[in-house]
């Protein structure tokens, strides 16, 4: 891979995984705490709820530790591997940098996050997942 253009791409892949795993952690609260009110099954899948409460731990944990987030450092990497100093090099990476990178001091996005985090583990004992069993998966409305 010597051509910037393909690490252009590849940058604006790992933007797109970041928006997603975004997506997943703030609105994944939100569903949760939708469907336990109207009583949605899939959302007590102990292993949707495992993975959403992972993704928020390890955000809140990073934000503590200082830590900037890898996917951060791996799609900065790609682009400083094509010569791209900013986000303009696309129309992806351009209106996903917006939505995603904002300027605020260091300390409100930890405080963000760690209440965030809480919200999530809160949501364990207001929308209860079902425990792992290995049947789990067998039962219909688990996917």
């Amino acid at each position: 891979m010597n051509s910037p253009s393909l690490y252009l791409i590849a940058a604006d892949g790992v933007l797109l995984v970041h928006l997603l795993f975004v997506i997943f952690v703030v609105f994944g609260l939100f569903i949760v705490l939708l469907g336990g009110t109207c009583g949605w099954c899939w959302v007590r899948n102990p292993w949707f709820r495992t993975t959403h409460l992972v993704c928020i731990g390890v955000v809140v944990i990073q934000s503590w530790l200082g830590i900037l987030c890898p996917l951060t450092v791996w799609e900065m990497a790609l682009r400083d591997k094509a010569g791209a100093a900013s986000y303009t090099g696309s129309f992806i990476a351009h209106w996903v940098e917006r939505l995603l990178y904002y300027q605020a001091p260091a300390w409100v996005f930890v405080t963000l996050y760690t209440v965030f985090g809480a919200a999530v583990v809160a949501s364990w004992f207001w929308v209860k997942p079902r425990p792992f069993s290995r049947s789990a998966g067998r039962r219909s409305g688990d996917s």
